[in-house]
């Protein structure tokens, strides 16, 4: 399936970051091939021009925001905690008990969801973390 590195148990934490950051140096076009477009409910991201629109409505995220939402597009219905987000959108250097991730939710709520919607997009899992619902 494309892998081209092993590492052997037992492993350092440092061992293991220091190879993810290698390969996140890689050239894009040797990184593993993804799907072009994720399309949930009515979101659609444009991975190539990162666009996103909204029920056909093209919205202007910032970098965080977009970084956010194509987490939480990768693993719809998947309940995504909070520590998980902060690891992979700001680095694992961050202090775990800021709330940038609920500020930064909350952004991204208003952004994407209808005007008239009873539901949000991003629903919370209280006490866990957030869920990109599915049928939405």
């Amino acid at each position: 399936m494309g892998a081209d590195d092993y590492l052997v148990k037992p492993f350092s934490f440092e061992e293991l970051l220091a190879r993810i950051e290698a390969l996140m140096r890689r050239p894009v076009n040797l990184r593993p091939l993804g799907a072009k477009a994720l399309l949930v409910g009515i979101l659609k991201l444009d991975r190539d021009s990162m666009r996103v629109t909204v029920d056909g409505v093209e919205i202007s995220l910032t970098a965080k925001e977009l970084a956010l939402l194509e987490l939480f597009m990768s693993a719809p219905g998947r309940v995504l905690s909070r520590e998980r987000i902060l690891a992979n959108i700001w680095g694992a250097g961050e202090d775990p008990l800021t709330n940038v991730v609920d500020v930064y939710v909350r952004r991204l709520r208003a952004k994407i969801d209808r005007p008239t919607g009873d539901r949000s997009c991003i629903t919370t899992v209280r006490g866990i973390g957030y869920r990109l619902e599915q049928g939405q």
